[in-house]
């Protein structure tokens, strides 16, 4: 049975089981209608298919027959409509419409919230139910495609790792370019410290006018994550899934019939034909299973609450042996004194992730190897001569790599009403990351042969203590002025440590990688420490006056002081001004108001920093180790030399980006609206680290602040309630982006390079040596630089375009970023059945197809295999970069689609009980050829190169292509 029947079945089974259980029969409905704030909403229409209608009372309360499993219908002027299935007990949340919700909608904006309407920035909030959907392994993944501007990019569909986070282009080029997360109130935070079940919403800070307020740290933005942690009511649910994917493409190479044909048909020489039919590929894979389950309560009141959630994931990933294992557990309580003028709030969240990851050379092997090779002979492996040649299966399954990390954020709140509109708040936070490893590679192994078994083992743990205060004053004079205040103070300490050891020349393999003592084969660098740390401290404010509900302006200021900056600059300033026009409140606009709801007119300024590229003791002098060792006569035995590894720069600050944004808000028809937001972004004193001369420098090589990058853009939201009826509804949502990058300076008078090449092949065939991208001024990161090809001559040879001398011209072959990314959503909902679709895409990116032209040639053969399409193109060369491997990397994927239905259940066991089916990356459009056009665009060393083989960060995890079977169930 395959797996589209089993879901369906499974689905059906389920829903006549449960309607057998509790049957249809009238009941009495008592409930109780709430806003968006939890307060009783009064004048609610409630309405029954049967016919039956109540109103609610001042108390937001009704009382109404019904029949079990009807379907009721609640209205109300300025609210959404919303359809619930009658149940004995109910409590229902309405919504407002996008034009009232826009006054009423909280926002985070750093170190407090505003109402939507009071907006200047450009700020995107992105709410739980809106987040994607499917098996999620690291947090960042909810983000993809929900975002005008955000590129989430998840290079593969290895379940051990992240996904990279990029905000209106990259600022840095040896610094991070990820926005800072700030998880209920505490920057700087690790996302998946969190569940991702437990994310109420998440806002978007995108422009300087609104992110800096974060300062040295908000140059690539910032994203404010709101978990669960206030709870009005008793509630207990359970959320779980099943999830069965298949790797969605594999490599077309030759089979054992196609290669016994080819070799024979050629009369190639040496071609051994082994006797088997082996699938490389297949043999590394397999169908990947996950589960996941969810069980959270809450128990709250007036005074105080409680909330905790609990979960475990078991993410396989399709290659064998591949997979990660995380509990996690969130305990959140919150408690008012004083008459509710002190509220106290504790949280702490906590994650163990165990995981296996896998050495992606497996790849190169399983690409080289014969098809007719056997994967075993006589019980053992079988291995054959030549360069990456060993069996891929035998690599795979003779190491034992073992990874866990524990992620600990805890956080403790005080918050103080000091007199009317005044406000006090204390925010001590302790984050902790530890990641160990330990792996071994026994002596039987092949790649463990020479060192006779070798054994490692290492751990680095990461500390965050930070302590956050500031007054916040919201008066609102005459329903005509309203003004809010934010004044505080930060302190942050950073702190790292680790250490690892290493050993090879076991007489055992018994021990594995638990006891190293017993290798008898120890180097000088088998051992090693590390230790260091950094502080911040803070000074912040913010001043937001609304005049009139029209003319908003926005100021902020902050000040940071860091142990890492050098002594003449030790302190640095990020200020901030916005202004906004809501032009649909002016009197002229009154013919308009039957069907414009909002238009809104927003201009900001600022200027944020990015310290992240200069790290601990970079503006110092630093002497270490690495000169090699020395014979010490006195004491008759070697010794380790000490010299100098770090000039020292007291000029060394952070990068600095100033930004302009201009925005327009509108929404109209009750029903629709729209984000445009066009921007421009400078960033200077960019960090690099150049070669300097000896003398003067002591050293060869020094981290400065020189260059110059520039970003500007243009983002576009749109959002429609398309039809919104008592029975059915259907919204959309499209976010794009466009966004172009230039590298505007890179030297000065100190500090000189021409261009930087990047972008290695180094261990792909014929390819040492060979850099395929260069950072050049002009340009943007990512810049392919290298020969045209202008065709084959008739022996199969690359031909290159070359100057009057005969020499290969370099030159541009264009860029790896893509210039406009693409999200798109709509959502279903008729009676119980609920429908969402997701989609997302990137366009304007190159791709350089590394791995095609690394196995693309038949020279390859009888030794190893080669493309099958590649045959019959009558190819002599060997692998020859040119921008014939560089090809539109366009795409559109089927992000995910999920089908829900929602029982007609209410009774002494559940509230509400969902089922529902998800497939994931079921449909890709694209004209690229390779295995998957969602490759790594992140970082300086090699984006958009599609290399899979070799070395470099740039592997390729096979994506899967997943089916997912949940349920969600209310007690």
């Amino acid at each position: 049975m395959n797996l589209h029947r089993f879901s369906t079945l499974m689905v059906v089974c389920l829903a006549c089981f449960i309607n057998t259980l509790y049957a249809q029969d009238n009941i009495t409905v008592a409930g109780t209608v709430v806003n968006q704030d939890q307060a009783p909403l009064a004048g609610v229409s409630v309405a029954a298919t049967s016919g039956a209608g109540t109103v609610t009372g001042t108390d937001g309360k009704f009382i109404l027959t019904a029949s079990r499993g009807e379907t009721l219908t609640f209205s109300h002027v300025g609210y959404r409509t919303t359809t619930e299935t009658a149940a004995p007990t109910m409590r229902i949340e309405m919504l407002p419409t996008d034009a009232v919700l826009d006054e009423v909608v909280i926002v985070g904006v750093g170190y407090g919230t505003m109402r939507r309407s009071d907006l200047t920035g450009a700020i995107t909030s992105v709410s739980a139910k809106d987040l994607r959907k499917g098996v999620i392994t690291s947090a960042e993944q909810l983000l993809q495609g929900k975002v005008a501007g955000l590129t989430v990019t998840q290079p593969s569909g290895d379940p051990t790792q992240g996904s990279s986070l990029r905000l209106r282009g990259g600022t840095s080029l040896s610094a991070s370019n990820s926005p800072l997360i700030v998880v209920d109130g505490i920057p700087g935070a690790d996302m998946n410290a969190i569940q991702p079940g437990e994310i109420v919403s998440i806002d978007v800070l995108k422009d300087a006018s609104a992110a800096a307020i974060y300062g040295s740290r908000g140059a690539n933005g910032v994203i404010i994550v709101t978990t669960n942690r206030e709870h009005a009511h008793r509630t207990m649910n359970y959320n779980g899934y099943v999830a069965v994917g298949n790797a969605t493409n594999k490599l077309d190479l030759l089979s054992a019939d196609q290669w016994r044909a080819y070799v024979r048909s050629n009369n190639i020489g040496g071609a051994v034909d082994y006797g088997d039919n082996t699938d490389w590929q297949d043999e590394l894979q397999r169908t990947a299973v996950s589960n996941f389950h969810n069980l959270s309560f809450s128990n709250g009141g007036e005074a105080s609450g409680l909330h905790a959630s609990i979960s475990y994931l078991d993410a396989q990933g399709v290659i064998k042996t591949s997979a990660m294992n995380r509990l996690a557990g969130s305990l959140t309580g919150h408690q008012y004194g004083l008459n509710n003028r002190l509220k106290l709030e504790a949280s702490i969240h906590a994650n163990k992730d165990s995981y296996h990851p896998v050495d992606m050379g497996i790849y190169e092997r399983a690409y080289n190897l014969n098809p007719t090779l056997p994967v075993k002979q006589n019980g053992q492996y079988t291995q054959i001569g030549g360069t990456n040649a060993n069996n891929p299966v035998e690599l795979l399954n003779n190491r034992k790599d073992d990874q866990s990390r524990t992620r600990l954020l805890g956080y403790g709140k005080a918050e103080l009403q000091i007199a009317e509109g005044l406000k006090g708040v204390a925010n001590g936070s302790y984050e902790y990351n530890s990641q160990q490893g330990r792996f071994y590679m026994p002596s039987y192994a092949f790649n463990g042969r020479t060192d006779k078994g070798y054994g490692r083992r290492n751990i680095g743990d990461y500390a965050n203590l930070q302590l956050e205060t500031y007054l916040t004053y919201d008066k609102t004079f005459q329903d005509v002025h309203r003004l809010n205040i934010m004044a505080g103070y930060s302190y942050l300490k950073n702190s790292y440590e680790g250490y690892g050891a290493e050993r090879r020349g076991f007489d055992t393999d018994l021990f594995g990688y638990n006891n190293l003592a017993a290798g008898n084969d120890f180097r000088l660098s088998d051992v090693y420490s590390y230790k260091g740390e950094a502080k911040l401290v803070s000074f912040f404010g913010r001043v937001n006056y609304v005049f009139h509900d029209r003319y908003m302006v926005t100021a902020t200021l902050r000040q940071d002081g860091s142990s890492r900056f050098g002594a003449n600059h030790k302190w640095g300033f990020f200020p901030s001004a916005s202004v906004a026009w809501r032009v649909s409140e002016e009197s002229f606009m009154e013919p308009t108001r039957d069907w414009l709801d909002n238009l809104k007119v927003r201009a900001g300024y600022g200027i944020t920093g990015n310290q992240d590229g200069i790290g601990e003791y970079r503006s110092l002098s630093l002497m270490g180790t690495g000169g090699g060792a020395y014979y010490d006569q006195a004491t008759d035995s070697w010794k380790q030399s000490y010299g100098i590894t770090q000039n020292p720069n007291p000029d060394l600050k952070w990068e600095s980006t100033a930004q302009t944004n201009i925005g327009l808000d509108i929404a109209f028809l009750g029903r629709f609206n729209a984000t445009i937001d066009a921007y421009v972004k400078q960033t200077s004193d960019l960090l690099y680290t150049y070669d300097v001369p000896q003398p003067p420098y002591l050293y060869d090589k020094m981290l400065a602040n020189v260059g110059d990058l520039s970003n500007k853009g243009i983002e576009l939201t749109l959002g429609a309630n398309i039809i919104r009826n008592g029975s059915f509804t259907w919204n959309a949502n499209l976010v794009m982006a466009h966004n172009k990058q230039r590298v505007e300076k890179l030297s000065n008078d100190i500090y000189q390079t021409d261009a930087v090449a990047s972008g290695n092949l180094h261990g792909l065939t014929g390819m040492s040596g060979v850099f395929t991208q260069l950072l050049k001024e002009g340009y943007a990161v990512g810049t392919f630089w290298g020969p045209k090809f202008l065709g084959f001559d008739e022996d199969g040879k690359f031909l290159l375009e070359t100057d009057e001398a005969g020499n290969v011209i370099q030159q541009y072959l264009g860029n790896a970023q893509p210039t406009l990314t693409l999200g798109f959503a709509m959502d279903f909902a008729y009676r119980g059945f609920d429908l969402n679709i997701a989609a997302n895409g990137m366009f304007g990116q190159k791709i350089l197809n590394a791995q095609a032209m690394n196995i693309s040639y038949p020279g390859r053969l009888p030794g190893y295999n080669v493309l099958d399409s590649w045959l019959d193109k009558n190819v002599a060369d060997g692998p020859v970069f040119s921008d014939y491997w560089i090809a539109k990397g366009d795409f559109l994927r089927l992000q995910a689609v999920t089908l829900g239905y929602t029982l007609p259940v209410n009774n002494a066991w559940f509230s509400r009980a969902r089922v529902y089916v998800t497939g994931e990356n079921l449909l890709t459009f694209t004209g690229y050829e390779g295995l998957d056009p969602e490759v790594n665009f992140s970082g300086l060393r090699s984006p958009g190169i599609d290399k899979s083989v070799g070395e470099g960060d740039n592997y390729y995890y096979p994506r899967a292509t997943t089916f997912s079977l949940g349920v969600n169930l209310s007690f």
